[in-house]
C-alpha cells in the first residue's frame, strides 16, 4: 500500500533495503512511470535473483537498479552515490525484515544516511521487533517459535526497540510517526472475517511503522 502511495504521489526514488526476491518492480512496472527503484541486498542473494530473472526470461525494468551491498561492512552512501541515487529527492525507503538482523550501529548508520539523503516529505516504512525479544522474555505469541526458526536458519536478531519508544527512536532521525501497528492491530486489519472474528494470528514480536521525514 505504501509502495503504491509513493507511485501515485510521483516520488522520485523508491529504495528497497534487503530486497530479496521482491517483485514490485515487475508487478507494478506499468504504474512506476518515472520513479526510479533501487534494490539493495547482499551479493549472494541479489545474484540468485538476477539469475532467476534470466532463467525465466524476465526483463529487468529500465526503472530498476540493483545495488549489491553488505550493510554491516560497506558504506551505503558510497554505493548510493555510485548508482545515481540523488540527495534531497522525495523518496520512499522500505526496510522489510531487515533492521532486526543488523547490529545497532548499522541501524543507526542506515537511518542517518536516510535522514541525510531524503528530501522533505519522504517516507520510511519498516518492521521491527521489541527489545524484550532479544532478552528472551517470552512475552508474545509465537516468540519462542520464531526465535528458534531464525536461529535454526543460522541467523540472529541483534536490534530491537523497547515497547512504547518508537517515537523517541524516530525523533533521533527527524522522522514523524504516521502509522504504527502491532500484531493485534494488523490482525484486525488483515485477518478478521466479516463478523470481526480473528481467523489467523500474527507473530506478536513484530510491529510495522510508517514515518515521514521532516
Amino acid at each position: 500500500a505504501v509502495f503504491k502511495h509513493a507511485l501515485a504521489e510521483q516520488f522520485e526514488h523508491i529504495l528497497i533495503f534487503g530486497a530479496g526476491f521482491d517483485t514490485r518492480s515487475l508487478r507494478f512496472r506499468e504504474a512506476i512511470g518515472k520513479t526510479r527503484v533501487f534494490e539493495l541486498d547482499v551479493p549472494l542473494t541479489q545474484q540468485a535473483k538476477i539469475e532467476q530473472y534470466q532463467k525465466r526470461h524476465l526483463d529487468v525494468p529500465p526503472s530498476l537498479t540493483f545495488i549489491a551491498i553488505d550493510f554491516d561492512k560497506e558504506s551505503l552512501s558510497t554505493r548510493l552515490n555510485a548508482e545515481g541515487f540523488y540527495k534531497y529527492r522525495r523518496s520512499l525507503f522500505i526496510l522489510e525484515g531487515l533492521v532486526m538482523y543488523l547490529q545497532p550501529e548499522s541501524v543507526d548508520a542506515t537511518f542517518l544516511i536516510i535522514q541525510d539523503y531524503a528530501g522533505k516529505g519522504s517516507w520510511v516504512v519498516f518492521d521491527y521487533i521489541y527489545a524484550s525479544v532479544l532478552r528472551k522474555e517470552g512475552i508474545y505469541y509465537g516468540e519462542v517459535g520464531i526465535e528458534k526458526t531464525v536461529s535454526d536458519a543460522g541467523e540472529r536478531w541483534h536490534f530491537g526497540i523497547e515497547k512504547g519508544e518508537i517515537e523517541q527512536f524516530l525523533a533521533r532521525y527527524a522522522m514523524r510517526l504516521i502509522d504504527h501497528k502491532d500484531a493485534k492491530e494488523l490482525e484486525k486489519v488483515y485477518f478478521c472475517d466479516a463478523n470481526g472474528k480473528t481467523i489467523a494470528r500474527i507473530n506478536g514480536t513484530h510491529c510495522l511503522v510508517t514515518a515521514e521525514i521532516q
